[in-house]
């Protein structure tokens, strides 16, 4: 048999990966730290800007391990926050989550604007601001025991909130393209409308397959095989005519979890394969990271965190108030829901990749102010819920 070192190279390096992730998650259970922030972390230490101990050629693994962990991603959003759990949310959770993601995004790009910052950068920012981290979220309100509308009220907003804001990040990332000449204004809507609704329309016509044939080996219950095959197949086709393959991964979700209906555990068997994916796909945003462009980007940076974090508070109580809610609600409800983490990083190398230039300073962005709302928002959430009495 043939020695072929480069083979063993990406296997050793697969492995301190896989060992990175769990390293990460060891310190995260015992510090308290989001998981998501040290494997970036991880990545930059790892990657050019220190040690420079990964080779170049990892960089190129970017575009599949993104398009692979996104899909998966956007399954799981279009069941969990499309699918059953639609139907039990509630108009007033609706109408909160709605007005957040709108409201934050329109705060965040008027902001940046006023603060000198490229158009095409500050719509791409607006798009990804409305992103939250429901893990985060979620870890704090059961490690700390809450119990009471705000936090219930708080883990159903951000179990559907992230859906809403893919869209939205969608549309904007096809207006980013005509304001950066690379989508004719003749041509805007059509492209919009390809893009965006084409997802959905081919995440829906796999979706319904997918419901009929999934479940059957296994009876009531999707095997990861199976599951995989049609996640990374409904991905690929979306790549390959250059729609939004989250957007269509999610709209296929959505139609498994409201058709299946002889599925016992519509998701479960993709819940663990996701997790070397996302180990990757974090990993790969740290490496991406040049710290060269700190000081040039420290601006836009602390007026991004600053925007977002009055749109999320301020959108949060308009629409609690328009949703009328009890006022403990109203005036705590954006303060549980600053966290921000993995969805965001997705769609930040999700305009890396459309737009190279501009985009690496959005990730730059998002990842250096993923690790601020990280740290940070889930303090502020803490302290939130102790305000409003939910915590003994």
């Amino acid at each position: 048999m043939e020695f072929m070192p480069e083979q063993i190279s990406i296997l050793f390096l697969l492995g301190c990966f896989f060992l990175a992730g769990y390293l990460a998650h060891v310190i995260g259970k015992y510090t308290h730290i989001p998981r998501v922030t040290l494997l970036l972390l991880l990545g930059i230490t790892a990657g050019p800007a220190f040690l420079n101990i990964v080779p170049e050629e990892v960089a190129l693994w970017s575009p599949v391990v993104s398009q692979a962990a996104l899909s998966v991603i956007g399954f799981e959003l279009g069941e969990k926050f499309l699918g059953r759990s639609l139907k039990t949310v509630g108009r007033s959770i609706l109408i909160i989550s709605l007005t957040k993601v709108v409201g934050t995004a329109v705060v965040v790009f008027a902001v940046l604007v006023l603060f000198g910052t490229p158009l095409v950068l500050a719509i791409l920012l607006a798009g990804i601001a409305p992103a939250t981290a429901p893990a985060a979220t979620a870890d704090v309100i059961n490690e700390a025991g809450a119990k009471g509308e705000l936090a219930e009220t708080a883990l159903r907003l951000v179990a559907i909130d992230d859906a809403w804001g893919v869209i939205l990040f969608s549309a904007l990332l096809v207006v980013a393209g005509m304001v950066n000449g690379t989508t004719a204004s003749s041509e805007l809507l059509w492209t919009g409308v390809f893009e965006v609704f084409g997802a959905l329309l081919l995440g829906a016509l796999l979706g319904f397959p997918m419901a009929w044939l999934t479940g059957r080996v296994s009876e009531g219950e999707l095997t990861l095989v199976e599951t995989l095959g049609f996640v990374f197949l409904c991905g690929g086709l979306a790549a390959t005519f250059n729609l939004s393959f989250i957007l269509a991964s999610m709209s296929m979700g959505c139609v498994v979890s409201n058709v299946a209906h002889h599925h016992r555990r519509p998701f479960h068997a993709i819940e663990g394969v996701r997790q070397p994916f996302l180990i990757i796909f974090f990993l790969l945003a740290g490496f991406h990271v040049d710290l060269n462009g700190i000081s040039v980007l420290g601006l836009i940076g602390s007026a991004y965190i600053l925007a977002r974090s009055i749109g999320v508070i301020s959108a949060g109580y308009i629409g609690a108030r328009i949703a009328k809610v009890s006022r403990i609600v109203r005036n705590h409800v954006g303060w549980c829901l600053l966290p921000q983490a993995g969805i965001a990083l997705g769609l930040a190398l999700l305009a890396a990749e459309r737009y190279p230039l501009i985009g690496e300073q959005v990730l730059l962005i998002v990842v250096s102010t993923t690790v601020v709302f990280e740290i940070v928002g889930p303090a502020v959430t803490l302290m939130a819920l102790r305000h409003a009495g939910e915590i003994e």
